[in-house]
């Protein structure tokens, strides 16, 4: 149906990000070579925690979570920007829009309640080592997972079917590289009170509360490590915490920015370049800060090695 004002949209125009003519084939090259970091180093880790009995620890089952959602997450967005770089009419369907919000706000959600889960076992296995086999049984980390995708499937499929019921206007040109909640409320000529209100509300249920879980768990860990003070253990802490906080800051951090406090000033270029910090740079970070940097991990890797070339034909 259509009014005086109103049209049927069967597509968006997606600008894609702010570039010179001249400089796109050296972006496009630079987020391709970022995007394959990215699917290679979280495959690896994949790969090495399902091979290795060593790794089959709470730990490591959360850390190939992680490598999944990071995978996925990168997915959603950047194959669909790249392949928009190389468009004449970068376009993307009405229902591709759709989908690509839902699995955007599904992997999205999902990393942050795996670093919550993350931050915990960490926070139990160096305050309560003695306890931490009790603690994190395999009953509890299979129910924290669990609860993880059904909590992010509720609220990515809420956030889509309220975006369903926006209307557009002539208008179709979203100015992102993928199908923003924000840029569709923006878009839209409808009423976006209700969308904003749940974005507020359930934004802070899956975005402040895990983020400050985490900061309250690297809070205890470095608590308790200074009690029994000593050189190695403090720098050993202080790199690992530091270079896990300096990766949840950035992912929760633009994410804060740009949907829970949105600023009057905020262009579409800022707002694009705080995107891409956790959609692209995030992913590709992850598996060094978390697991390639890792002893356990080279170890894995190394024995991995050793194993085929004992015996090259187990892996033909």
């Amino acid at each position: 149906m259509t009014t005086k004002n109103q049209t049927i949209i069967f597509e968006f125009l997606l600008l894609g990000l702010p570039i010179q003519p001249e400089h796109q084939h050296l972006f496009y090259v630079l987020f391709l070579a970022m995007y394959l970091t990215t699917i290679l180093g979280n495959l690896l880790i994949m790969v090495l925690i399902r091979l290795d009995s060593h790794l089959h620890t709470p730990m490591y089952a959360f850390l190939s979570n992680l490598s999944f959602s990071d995978l996925c997450f990168s997915s959603v967005t950047i194959p669909k920007m790249l392949q928009n770089m190389r468009n004449q009419v970068p376009t993307i369907p009405y229902t591709g829009c759709l989908a690509q919000l839902y699995f955007y706000l599904f992997f999205a959600d999902l990393e942050s309640f795996l670093l919550v889960a993350m931050a915990y076992d960490r926070y139990v296995a160096i305050c309560f080592p003695l306890h931490y086999t009790s603690i994190m049984s395999p009953k509890l980390c299979v129910g924290m997972m669990a609860l993880s995708w059904v909590l992010t499937t509720f609220h990515a499929m809420l956030h889509t079917l309220l975006a369903t019921r926006l209307t557009f206007c002539k208008n179709n040109v979203i100015p992102h590289f993928f199908c923003d909640i924000s840029a569709l409320l923006k878009l839209s000529c409808s009423d976006t009170h209700v969308n904003e209100l749940v974005i507020f509300i359930m934004g802070g249920l899956v975005i402040v509360i895990p983020f400050v879980l985490i900061i309250m768990s690297y809070a205890r860990i470095v608590s308790s490590i200074l009690k029994v003070p000593s050189a190695r253990s403090i720098r050993k802490v202080f790199s690992t915490c530091g270079s896990h906080l300096a990766v949840v800051s950035l992912f929760y951090g633009t994410i804060i920015g740009l949907y829970l406090c949105p600023s009057a000033d905020n262009s579409t270029v800022k707002e694009t370049v705080m995107a891409m910090m956790y959609t692209v740079v995030t992913p590709m970070l992850n598996p060094f800060i978390y697991s390639l940097r890792n002893r356990d991990m080279k170890g894995a890797l190394g024995r991995i090695i050793h194993k085929h070339k004992l015996h090259p034909c187990l892996f033909w």
